[in-house]
């Protein structure tokens, strides 16, 4: 399993990006994704999930201004965040996982920066 992100970076507060995440090494359309970020002296936590289905789900910090999606030609999750706020700067990870006998073995990307600033 192998997961790549890209499309971060510095942009002022209201502004937007884009990140994506290249998935290989598994089938990409059969599993769930998300998105987690970790800012500086704070615990990783769930931004958004994608289901195989296309169900989403949003923590309720970002619902309203992200959008996760995916794109199973290519084996690419995207994380779409418009009105960037200060307290969006972390680092961002995209995230797989399966299950096997009950236990949950989660893949990670190398994470990716984005910081919202003036």
């Amino acid at each position: 399993v192998q997961l790549v992100e890209s499309g971060g970076g510095l942009v002022q507060p209201g502004g937007s990006l884009r990140l994506s995440c290249a998935a290989s090494g598994f089938t990409f359309s059969s599993y769930d994704m998300s998105w987690y970020r970790q800012a500086p002296g704070k615990e990783r936590e769930l931004v958004a999930e994608i289901s195989s289905g296309g169900w989403t789900y949003y923590d309720d910090s970002v619902k309203g201004r992200f959008t996760i999606s995916r794109d199973n030609a290519d084996n690419t999750v995207y994380l779409q965040m418009n009105r960037l706020k200060p307290e969006d700067t972390a680092v961002y990870y995209c995230n797989t996982w399966l299950t096997l006998s009950g236990r949950r073995y989660d893949y990670w990307g190398q994470g990716i920066q984005v910081t919202v600033s003036s």
